[in-house]
Order: structure tokens, then C-alpha cells, then sequence
């Protein structure tokens, strides 16, 4: 099975990538390194034994994904990675937002549709619950006004697939599509080979590499955004999933997509996450802990955007897709920190 990536050499994307291969399937990568270094996909050679196919493409560029299409011929699945991602920049910036997540997606689905590729999986976000009247949040809880553009985004990118696939279905000319909606939490970790990792370019704006890097150094110092919410120890409460597991569980979604009975118009959304809530001072005192180390922090200020508290129901993953996590956040800080000090030697983080 051949399979497109795009945002391929990206954090999630390219842990997906060996995934992939060690599964047997075939990747090809699309990327533009907007968010990345060409040096992930040395590294993936060097952890999967194989050269994946590449492509340097930006995915607004909808000519040449299409060339990409007409090239390889014989793609059978597509995941969709290519997407901005910070919450607060989203904020500060939204029409960088629904400019690029939005018009990407739409530049994939239509040759998708051209060339009768059958499976999507969609990297979605929890983001599109806002903060959920109970928990752990389940796949049928409400979809409420986003607390950030990019949660919007994603919002807005499930609709389009939905009615995508939808209309494709009442189209005889054209082949079934069917979709795969992956509602994934917090992202940590790295691979254990300390090769590949989170590589934020500029300040981070996640909460684990800027951790990492307030720990080596090129980072002052770490704030804990807001310390007066309604939790335990007056922190934000997120479910922090490894990244390998993430990764594992896209491959599980590709062949549900590809292999589920009924393959008329199938557009099933799945929570991806761990199924428990840890704050943001837990994250900060369990990395002091497997790092030995002591960071430095302050309690500032809430930050717009940012939802009291949110973790996952995996039920549903668990019965339909197989998919369970396997490691929890201690492994995901320990291998995230393993991936920081090798950073140094290969002096790909900027500040």
C-alpha cells in the first residue's frame, strides 16, 4: 500500500513514517521543511533501513501536489499532517491559519478525488470539543465554538471532509472515499534512537520542547501559563500521548479506512490520547524527576486561547481501530529530553 504524508518530516509525520514502513507499507513524503530540517529524513533512513520517496511541496501549491499524484501513481491512502499548529500564534495571526490549513486540505482532497484514493486520515485535534462539560470527553460530545483559530481550523477541515465524502458518495463517476477524523491530544516524546523529535523552529510553542529547552539552556526560563484554574494544583490538565503511540495509531486508522465492511462514504472521527489528565506542573516536576535536573520556572499569566482542563475517553479507539497507548509520560519526557541533548550535537535547533 502506497501511502502519501503529507508534513511528513514533521514531528508526528515522520514517527508515522516508520510506523509505516515497519508495517510494511509504502510512505511518500511530502514536505516543505516550513516546520522542519532535511536532516529527518537522513535520520529515517538511518531508523527504518529504507529511502522513502520525497517530495519538496508545499501543499498550497495545488499544481504540483497534483504532479505528485500523476508521478507516483497507484496511491492507495493519504494521511494529512501538513498544518500551523500553535494555538497562540493562531491568535495573533488567523489569517496565516485559515489561509494555509485550510486551503491545503482542500488542495489535497481534490486530486485525491481525480485520482480515486480511497483513504484519508485527517490529523485532527481535541481542540474542536473547547472545553467539555464532562470528561473524559467522548467522540460524541458536542462540537462548540473553538477557543482559537486553529482550533477553528480543524473544525472547519472536519466539515469539508465530511461533506467531501458525503458528495463523493452520490457521485457514479467517482469512487467511494473513505475518512478517518483522529481528535489526538498532547504530543510528547521522541524516538529512543534520540535521531528524531520535536523540532519547533523559533520559540516553541508547545509546552514539552520548551521544557527541554529551558533545561539545556537556550531558553531563560519556563512560564506555567495561569495558576489559578479550577485543578488540583491550579494548572492547565492535558492528556500527553508519545508520539510513537500517536504514530501507531495512524497506521491502525489507514487500514480501517482501507479495509472496513462498509466502504460507502465512511467518515468516523476517534479520540487518540492516553485517557488521563496530568497538569502542567506534574509535566514540570516529572521532568525534574527523569532528568535529575531542576528547571526554572515562574507562574504567569493565563493565555488567551488556553481550556481549563481536557483528557480522552480511548473506548472507541480501543474497540474499532485496536489501538490502545502503550507508554506513559515519564517514557515521553525521558525520550523528549534524550532527543534535546542530541540536538546539540547536531545543531539543528534554532532559537
Amino acid at each position: 500500500m502506497k501511502v502519501l504524508i503529507t508534513g511528513g518530516t514533521g514531528f508526528i509525520g515522520s514517527h508515522t513514517v516508520i510506523s509505516l514502513v515497519k508495517e510494511g507499507l509504502n510512505p511518500v513524503i511530502v514536505d516543505n521543511f516550513d516546520n522542519s530540517s532535511p536532516y529527518i529524513l537522513e535520520a529515517l533512513e538511518k531508523i527504518t533501513g529504507t529511502k522513502p520517496s520525497f517530495y519538496n511541496v508545499d501543499c498550497n501549491d495545488a499544481q504540483a501536489l497534483d504532479q505528485v499524484f500523476m508521478q507516483e501513481g497507484n496511491i492507495q491512502g493519504v494521511i494529512h499532517f501538513a498544518a500551523h499548529k500553535a494555538v497562540g500564534e493562531s491568535v495573533a495571526n488567523p489569517l496565516k491559519y485559515y489561509r494555509n490549513n485550510l486551503g491545503s486540505l482542500i488542495n489535497l482532497l481534490d486530486p485525491m478525488l481525480r485520482h480515486k484514493v480511497s483513504s484519508l486520515v485527517f490529523s485532527s485535534s481535541c481542540t474542536v470539543y473547547g472545553q467539555p462539560a464532562t470528561l473524559p470527553v467522548t467522540e460524541t460530545a458536542a462540537v462548540v465554538p473553538a477557543a482559537s483559530p486553529y482550533g477553528n481550523t480543524k473544525q472547519v477541515c472536519e466539515e469539508i471532509i465530511k461533506d467531501t465524502v458525503a458528495s463523493n458518495v452520490l457521485n457514479p463517476e467517482q469512487s467511494a472515499m473513505n475518512a478517518v477524523l483522529l481528535r489526538y491530544f498532547n504530543p510528547i516524546g521522541a524516538h529512543p534512537s534520540g535521531q528524531i523529535g520535536e523540532l519547533p523552529l523559533g520559540v516553541p510553542g508547545n509546552l514539552v520542547p520548551f521544557i527541554t529547552q529551558t533545561a539545556a539552556g537556550i531558553r531563560p526560563q519556563l512560564t506555567v501559563f495561569g495558576n489559578d484554574y479550577n485543578t488540583p494544583d491550579g494548572t492547565c490538565i492535558r492528556d500527553y500521548i508519545h508520539v510513537l503511540d500517536l504514530a501507531d495509531a495512524h497506521v491502525k486508522a489507514l487500514r480501517f479506512a482501507a479495509n472496513v465492511a462498509d466502504k460507502k462514504g465512511l467518515c468516523e472521527a476517534f479520540n487518540i490520547g492516553t485517557g488521563k489528565g496530568h497538569s502542567v506542573m506534574e509535566l514540570v516536576k516529572t521532568f525534574e524527576q527523569v532528568s535529575g535536573l531542576s528547571l526554572n520556572y515562574l507562574l504567569g499569566e493565563r493565555r488567551s486561547g488556553d481550556i481549563e482542563q481536557i483528557y480522552a475517553s480511548v473506548d472507541k479507539a480501543q474497540q474499532q481501530l485496536g489501538w490502545v497507548a502503550q507508554r506513559d509520560i515519564e517514557e515521553g519526557l525521558r525520550d523528549a529530553w534524550n532527543w534535546q541533548k542530541n540536538l546539540e550535537s547536531l545543531a539543528l535547533d534554532k532559537a
